[in-house]
């Protein structure tokens, strides 16, 4: 939790939460992904002035179990001095306790956001889906969260004003777009219209820019002529030997038969698809079922 101190910005872990969208799909099946088809709604995790501070912290909690599946986790919440927003015991269950900032009660508009984050170590816990470091397992959740239709409080919980500022969760701001993008893309939603935050709508949209050039980009058709350019010149030079491809999402390599084929990320789920070169060809991501036009 930033609260105060500087926000980073950009996409240092893309890398990572791109693994974390493919470690989902692989993990849950696209049949499983797609049951969260329904964002959680603001009205849903709404917290009054007048609630009960623990009571209202009990029912947001339980909502989330909801939306996540977990009809048998019990969340116990709990405030408490610490320096994290919050920290979840994982047991076996079926009770688990979080613990939440004291600065909560009273900045309880962002108690869905930390509970969100804590819920879903607790979905991941029990899928058996881990990460090998502490930061790529939060980078993790915290992509599995947007992506499974609770990260938008997350980056709603991103407030700058003047010298003051906060952030909950460990992607950046920007980040947070670019998985809530993805996540629109594929549900056709908008969750910008449930942002109280200005600074988060500015995220969104710089993330969904992000999120749109991993559709522009070749073999795809697509992409723009700089990189239909730089791609035609790289498929000449493949036959020959390894080309100079630094920064380009695409390789080439022979199949047994000596006949080139490209493999490139898919836009959706980013598993890498490999395909003939032989002009324009339609491939389907067997992750992710996304069918691709591409032109290779």
């Amino acid at each position: 939790m930033a609260n105060g101190g500087p926000v980073e910005h950009g996409y240092p872990h893309l890398d990572t939460v791109r693994a974390a969208v493919t470690a989902l799909y692989r993990r849950l099946s696209y049949d499983t992904v797609q049951t969260f088809d329904t964002s959680v709604l603001p009205a849903d995790v709404a917290f009054c002035d007048s609630d009960d501070l623990h009571l209202g912290a009990q029912r947001i909690a339980h909502e989330l179990v909801r939306h996540f599946r977990l009809p048998d986790a019990r969340m116990i919440v709990g405030f408490r001095e610490m320096t994290h927003a919050a920290n979840v015991e994982l047991t076996a269950g079926p009770e688990y306790f979080i613990e939440l900032n004291d600065r909560f009660r009273t900045h309880r508009r962002d108690i869905g956001a930390a509970l969100a984050h804590e819920v879903m170590h607790v979905y991941l816990h029990r899928l058996g889906l881990s990460f090998p470091s502490i930061p790529e397992n939060e980078i993790l959740t915290d992509t599995a969260t947007a992506y499974l239709g609770a990260g938008w409080l997350l980056l709603d919980a991103y407030r700058e004003h003047g010298e003051a500022s906060q952030k909950l969760g460990y992607l950046t701001p920007e980040e947070f777009g670019y998985v809530l993008a993805k996540r629109a893309s594929v549900f056709h939603e908008d969750p910008s219209v449930w942002f109280t935050s200005p600074q988060a709508y500015t995220a969104y949209e710089k993330g969904v820019a992000r999120a749109r050039r991993d559709a522009e980009q070749p073999p795809l058709t697509a992409a723009g002529w700089a990189g239909r350019r730089r791609y035609a010149r790289d498929r000449r030079h493949a036959p020959r030997g390894p080309a100079p491809q630094s920064g380009a999402p695409y390789a080439f390599t022979p199949d047994d038969g000596g006949r080139l084929r490209v493999s490139f990320p898919c836009p959706t789920c980013h598993q890498r698809i490999r395909v003939p070169v032989r002009g324009r060809v339609r491939a389907r991501c067997s992750l992710c079922r996304t069918v691709l036009e591409c032109d290779t």
